[in-house]
């Protein structure tokens, strides 16, 4: 039998097992491919938070032995946040009803974006996501409570999973499979100075920005030209990869089979199968050097799409058209 059957076959198997049926036109979805989940670093993680609960309530007796069955309802998050951040929760401790699960539940993590103030880029886990028993949203929202209550605690570095992306369209259901960083190695933590190197930037002295976006778009221009391109909003027109992929072979100095991308990409899908295209031959190149979410460059996240440009400027800003 030919590879693609049998991979097409595992894929199809696989989405099966997702709660797939509510699914609306154009929303994207990202799940645990389901051959994934009995990988040794993913279930050293669950373990881990699994431990970290269990210890941080074992005087309320409570006892979890699974993170999206037993959190999924907010009971025992509300005990959690309760026990860490000392947070009274206008909510009952005991909902009976979906309907008040799912309220509940509401409550608390509208608590918890109070206190982490996570980007909306940041967000990785929503009400419905959670309710569903999505394991990957639960490993994230957890992932987050601990590093903001208890940042001493030793969660596993480099844990990565098969993920399946999916999205309805109006031709039937699209998917996509891609690989899930869901936390990064010790020693791209301890390499963090070099991707923050835009904070002070950011946060201290914003009326530089237009400055320094001047200098990438000049830098882009310049090797794009030739293509018969030209980028005047950095704030938008890299979020579809198209133009980090034609400038990546410009400096490079190789083309790009347009059968590995999507020239005129029309969904967040395919936008993001360019973005980490772009991602990947930086690694690979030795260009980028930290970890770099690529849903952050489809979310118009303006930091890291400037981080990203200054690795590229960095390295090619002699070279010549």
């Amino acid at each position: 039998m030919e590879p693609d059957f049998l991979s097409g076959f595992a894929q199809s198997t696989a989405l099966n097992q997702l709660p797939l049926k509510n699914d609306i036109q154009g929303e994207k979805r990202k799940f645990i491919n389901p051959t994934s989940r009995n990988t040794p670093k993913l279930v050293e993680l669950q373990m881990c938070l699994i431990d970290w609960i269990n210890t941080t309530l074992q005087q309320e007796h409570i006892v979890v032995k699974s993170l999206e069955e037993d959190l999924f309802d907010g009971l025992i998050l509300h005990h959690l946040l309760e026990k860490l951040g000392s947070l009274k929760l206008d909510v009952e401790k005991i909902a009976l009803t979906e309907k008040k699960q799912k309220r509940k539940l509401e409550v608390i993590l509208e608590a918890v974006a109070q206190c982490l103030q996570p980007e909306e880029s940041q967000l990785k886990w929503s009400v419905d996501s959670i309710f569903q028993k999505d394991l990957l949203s639960t490993l994230y929202l957890l992932i987050a409570i601990a590093k903001h209550f208890q940042p001493d605690l030793a969660i596993p570095s480099n844990v990565n999973v098969e993920v399946i992306i999916t999205e309805r369209t109006s031709n039937g259901l699209r998917t996509e499979n891609a690989v899930e960083c869901i936390t990064h190695s010790r020693e791209n933590l301890e390499d963090k100075s070099k991707a923050d190197a835009f904070e002070e930037l950011f946060t201290h002295v914003p009326e530089k920005l237009d400055a320094v976006k001047e200098v990438f778009l000049h830098f882009v221009n310049k090797h794009v030209g030739k293509l018969g391109l030209y980028v005047n909003d950095a704030d938008s027109q890299f979020a579809d990869g198209v133009i980090l992929l034609l400038l990546i072979g410009q400096l490079e100095g190789y083309f790009l089979n347009l059968r590995e991308f999507f020239l005129t990409p029309c969904c967040d899908t395919e936008m993001l199968h360019n973005v980490n295209l772009a991602l990947a031959l930086l690694t690979d190149g030795g260009v980028l050097d930290f970890p770099v979410n690529a849903e952050d460059i489809v979310n118009r996240d303006m930091k890291t799409t400037l981080q990203v440009l200054y690795c590229l400027y960095s390295k090619y800003k002699t070279k010549e058209t």
